[in-house]
């Protein structure tokens, strides 16, 4: 038996044991765009750190831009609003600086 039908031969237990059935985006087809994007030489650090949860400190900042949005959005105190408007343009400044700096570096390769 060869090692790929021995292979195949396990994922098959495996389906019919129902140990695939939790998995996320099941039933969904897979997006592999975002992989094919990114650059050859980072897809192999890239998905060692999706794997352990980790992201890059660019995703993270997008995640605090989207809350701050959401929590702008239902807040109806003036001085908070402008409180989390500072908050956020800062934010949103610190993103654009990271980008522009990963523009120019990818410029100087």
């Amino acid at each position: 038996m060869s090692i790929e039908r021995a292979v195949e031969e396990i994922i098959k237990q495996a389906q019919e044991r129902g140990e695939f059935d939790n998995l996320k985006g099941k039933g969904k087809p897979l997006d592999l765009s975002a992989y094919f994007e990114t650059p050859e030489e980072l897809r192999m650090a890239y998905s060692v750190l999706k794997n352990a949860e980790m992201v890059s400190a660019e995703v993270e900042l997008l995640r605090e831009i989207s809350a701050l949005k959401e929590r702008l959005a239902s807040t109806y105190d003036e001085s908070l609003r402008r409180k989390i408007k500072r908050i956020l343009a800062e934010k949103q400044l610190q993103l654009d600086i990271m980008l522009e700096r990963q523009k120019r570096q990818s410029r100087k390769k």
